[in-house]
């Protein structure tokens, strides 16, 4: 899903990246963010992926500001909202953890940042999850979450 915005953009590039699988319970998270977006941010494009490296980096590229939401697993209650500026300094690898392919957002980002690809303005939202199982719905607490980033990133990005 990509929305929001058009080639003949003028002005900054603002993505907001939603990573997540849908069949995998508080991993859907991010991508359910994309979906609580809907169209409310014009002029700014909504993706979702999966959270794959070499997908992640290739979103970055070209992108002036990029939010960035997707679950997180750091021992935190489920639900729990973090909010990180990755354009400071790395993100806890601990928390994101690595893909099935070993290479995961924290890492991702690093490498953007190494390569000089990771956007001036690069803020993550982690939503802590509790279930990842294959075929489990989200959890209540990860869904309510889901709204709560939605307008955090309406604020963060209209900036009211």
């Amino acid at each position: 899903m990509s929305t929001g915005a058009d080639s003949a953009r003028e002005g900054p590039r603002i993505i907001v990246l939603c990573i997540g699988n849908p069949d995998r319970g508080d991993d859907a998270a991010g991508r359910a963010v994309a979906r609580a977006l809907g169209a409310s941010l014009r002029d700014v494009e909504i993706i979702e992926e999966e959270g794959e490296a070499t997908r992640v980096l290739a979103r970055l590229e070209g992108a002036d500001a990029a939010y960035i939401v997707d679950a997180c697993v750091s021992g935190a209650e489920p639900g729990d909202i973090r909010r990180f500026d990755a354009s400071a300094g790395p993100l806890p690898r601990a928390a994101f953890g690595a893909s099935t392919h070993g290479f995961g957002l924290a890492e991702a980002l690093e490498l953007a940042r190494a390569l000089g690809a990771l956007p001036s303005r690069c803020v993550v939202y982690a939503i802590e999850g509790g279930s990842f199982d294959i075929g489990a719905p989200m959890s209540p607490a990860v869904a309510a979450a889901v709204d709560i980033v939605a307008d955090r990133l309406r604020t963060d990005i209209l900036g009211k």
